[in-house]
């Protein structure tokens, strides 16, 4: 079984930076997102990374600004965001799935962890 365990998620003022965090353990798995919801819409996907470092990606519409990464001795993904906006605010999750395929599809992760706040505002 895949714990998954978000942290990070705090409030900022508009133009500031968080880098949020996944810690991940047990059980396998190939590809580890970050996804987010604000309140009042559904899940959306903003970036994916595959485990065996074959590849990354951000979400075209904040590719700009947000960057996913790794660190493999601790098992940890990260989601480097810049210049925060309001529209930002959300809880961010992280999912994972055992296939390397690229999945945008919140359908498609089995594990999820308990999300982080992420609030905007000034």
């Amino acid at each position: 079984q895949v714990h998954l365990v978000e942290s990070g998620g705090e409030q900022v003022q508009p133009g500031g930076s968080l880098r949020l965090s996944c810690a991940a353990s047990g059980g396998t798995f190939e590809t580890v997102s970050w996804f987010r919801q604000a309140p009042g819409k559904g899940r959306e996907f903003v970036a994916a990374i595959n485990w065996e470092d074959m590849w990354t990606y951000n979400e075209g519409t904040v590719s700009e600004r947000f960057d996913i990464s790794k660190e493999n001795g601790v098992s940890t993904v990260y989601l480097q965001i810049i210049n925060l906006q309001p529209e930002d605010t959300a809880v961010y999750y992280c999912a994972a799935r055992r296939s390397s395929v690229l999945s945008r599809w919140a359908g498609d992760y089995a594990y999820w962890g308990q999300g982080t706040q992420v609030t905007v505002s000034s």
